[in-house]
């Protein structure tokens, strides 16, 4: 081993950038939660405009937490840790630049996408394929230059942190890549090559996957690097994080079914989401204590520190969080209260996540950061303690709601008269009722974004004290030519490839155990001829549909209980849903249950209640959609949209897509000339007859009915 020191420098500027961009994106990010929140309890907040109705709102949200926010957080410390930890500079400035600015471009057209009408519709996987295709040159430039300065590292050991960074990028590049899967007969009109339950399995195999290893798994990395280094201590147990490492890794890839629980989704894939979601527990909960004894000496510092104190109440919501997965994972909880606000994609689970695990700890960092590269102290300790506190008051907020809203929704589904019948047969009786608890939330939101505002302003006086230290000097021995197999396992802390290829592996495997057995078996889906085509026109309202966030409020599978057929009919079959292309399961509750909505009401009901949702239902938070009625069908895509389907193997008649839009056209022509015998004049062309024709397809997909006879 080398004695001989080298002197070379630590690149700042761009651990600064990425701290700016978070705090920046930060204040647009929360203005944005804030304003989906108050649009839950009043409507007119999206002040008319269809850019800001909670549809778009609520994707848009999304896109800002996890790209803008949560992943500039992720770079702020990766690209502060990877080069203390491996004692060398970034391998490339150019690629960090790139990196940088590239991510950012992502983000500005991510935000701008789904208020533009382009969106996939698709839970964390929202975004068209221009800008996915730009997700995945960027994230490789990135993977270029953290792979090619580890292997020129001074340093002869990857510390565990480091194995989280490398985990996170190979498992988030193949979940992307097999949640992209797409086929198109036009540039921007891809169809997904999963239908029905495969397209439920793959979706869900991606979204929880993409929040633990892009909103877990790498700042479990930041947490084991930063927190023995803000207490000046090493961390608990070496050995324990690498457990806690390789138990993530090899587990939790197979526990996602749990979210389809008492689904059409196959009872074996249900069953052992189950079994391995209760296993997490005791790895997760290691990890949680291993940084929480990491403490153990520190707990009076913490007191009166309140970097120590972020780190420690995310740790906790960590800690919360992962309790929680395993938990609703049984099917004895998760009968208890199906699609309420505390199991609706887990807005307790997944908001805990994001503004105590994600958010504070970000916050923690960026106290704790930007003071030493800009060669300064922290303009005011007290500000941070309020913000502290008035953040953490915001989290419980936001965190109690749900809680609250679920017992609320609970008893009323649960109600029934000795006769069988439900008090309250009607979905409103639920959104009434649960109002104050979103009004809660919106006041924890508010709470949470005054104390980031109070950050920013300490934060920009901090660093105004201060002057940049861009490169900072650092000397380490030169580079290492052989290492001893000291501790006994060289074979992964001294080789990434180890890491990466074993990562990817595992990853592959329960994958491919979980999705391919629905592909093959024959009889997991019905023969296709059982099951109704959507017709033209219905594609174009189904896209509609999608583009306007409608699956952010209502979702379209029903459970085998009592009260969700009492309230909407017979439970979903895996038949159909087998041309269904757009994931549309959604855990949403927000609005009734569509999956039988066709045939419930005539025509005029649809256009009334798309008009003017409260003259129809009385007591309604849903927005006006007006615009729909004047706006024409985008009648040129009706082609594409056939051909990419007949790649897919759906039997449309050869040469459909040349006559296409003269049914779309039959079809509008009869539902407006019944509309208009109903007092209400539409020209047919219009998007609103589009909806309405897909809102009166639905739940009777299971007959078959030939596209002729649609007409």
């Amino acid at each position: 081993m080398s004695s001989q020191l080298e002197t070379f420098y630590y690149d700042n500027k761009i651990v600064r950038n990425f701290a700016y961009a978070t705090i920046a994106w930060s204040l647009i990010t929360f203005l944005i939660v804030i304003l989906a929140a108050l649009e839950l309890v009043w409507p007119w907040f999206n002040l008319g405009l269809k850019y800001t109705i909670f549809g778009r709102m609520r994707p848009l949200h999304i896109n800002a937490v996890v790209f803008a926010f949560v992943g500039n957080g992720i770079f702020i410390g990766i690209y502060y840790a990877l080069q203390r930890l491996l004692k060398t500079r970034m391998y490339s400035d150019l690629l960090s630049k790139i990196h940088f600015w590239g991510w950012q471009l992502i983000i500005v057209f991510a935000v701008l996408s789904s208020p533009l009408d382009f969106t996939l519709g698709k839970e964390y996987a929202i975004l068209e394929w221009p800008i996915d295709a730009a997700i995945a040159a960027v994230w490789i430039v990135f993977g270029i230059n953290m792979f090619m300065t580890i292997l020129k590292r001074r340093e002869p050991y990857l510390h565990v942190a480091i194995w989280f960074y490398i985990a996170t990028w190979v498992i988030v590049t193949v979940l992307y890549v097999g949640t992209y899967i797409e086929v198109s007969a036009d540039l921007m009109k891809p169809y997904p090559v999963f239908a029905g339950i495969q397209a439920a399995l793959v979706q869900w195999w991606y979204g929880p996957n993409a929040i633990v290893f892009f909103l877990t798994t790498p700042y479990l990395g930041l947490i084991y690097y930063f927190l023995p280094k803000m207490v000046n201590q090493p961390v608990y147990s070496y050995q324990m994080s690498i457990i806690h490492f390789w138990a993530l890794i090899l587990i939790y890839i197979w526990a996602v079914p749990h979210y389809l629980l008492c689904t059409a989704l196959p009872d074996w894939a249900q069953t052992l989401g189950i079994v391995f979601s209760v296993i997490l527990i005791v790895p997760f909960w290691s990890g949680m204590l291993n940084g929480l004894l990491t403490l153990r000496e520190s707990w009076r510092k913490a007191s009166g520190d309140p970097i120590l104190k972020f780190i420690v109440v995310a740790v906790i919501a960590y800690g919360m969080v992962i309790f929680e997965s395993p938990m609703i994972s049984t099917k004895a909880v998760n009968m208890i209260n199906p699609y309420t606000d505390w199991t609706d994609w887990m807005i307790t689970h997944i908001h805990t996540g994001t503004l105590g695990w994600n958010g504070f700890l970000i916050f923690g960092i960026l106290y704790w950061l930007l003071p030493r590269i800009f060669k300064t102290k922290l303009y005011a300790v007290k500000l941070a303690n309020q913000h502290f506190w008035i953040g953490t008051l915001g989290i419980l907020c936001y965190a109690v709601s749900p809680y609250w809203a679920d017992f609320i929704q609970s008893f009323i589904w649960k109600e029934f008269i000795p006769e069988g019948i439900m008090v309250h047969g009607n979905f409103l009786a639920t959104v009434t009722q649960t109002l104050p608890t979103y009004a809660l939330r919106t006041f924890g939101s508010i709470l949470y974004i005054i104390g980031a505002l109070m950050m920013i302003y300490n934060l920009i006086k901090t660093v105004r004290r201060g002057e940049l230290e861009a490169n900072e000097v650092a000397q380490a021995p030169a580079i290492i030519q052989h290492v001893t197999d000291e501790y006994g396992y060289i074979w992964a802390e001294a080789r990434p490839t180890q890491i990466l290829v074993g990562s990817l592996i595992v990853i592959l495997i329960s994958s491919l155990v979980k999705i391919v057995p629905t592909l093959l078996v024959s009889s997991s889906v019905p023969q296709i001829s059982a099951v109704t085509l959507y017709t033209p026109l219905e594609l174009q309202g189904q896209d509609i549909y999608i583009k306007e966030g409608c699956y952010s409020c209502h979702f379209q599978t029903i459970r085998p209980f009592r009260l969700e057929a009492k309230i909407y009919g017979k439970y979903s079959k895996a038949k159909g849903f087998i041309y269904d292309r757009s994931f549309e399961w959604e855990s949403k509750h927000t609005g009734p249950n569509l999956y039988h909505i066709g045939g419930k009401y005539p025509n005029d009901w649809h256009y009334n209640h798309m008009i003017d949702p409260i003259s129809t239902s009385m007591g309604s938070t849903m927005p006006s959609y007006v615009r729909l009625a004047q706006k024409d069908i985008d009648q040129s895509s009706t082609p594409a949209k056939i051909r990419g389907l007949q790649m897919l193997n759906v039997p449309y008649p050869d040469g459909y897509d040349k006559v296409a839009n003269e049914d779309l056209m039959i079809q509008a022509e009869k539902i407006a000339a019944e509309l208009k015998g109903q007092g209400i004049k539409i020209e047919p062309q219009k998007e609103l007859i589009a909806l309405i024709a897909y809102l009166q397809r639905l739940g009777t997909d299971i007959e078959k009915v030939s596209v002729a006879e649609k007409k």
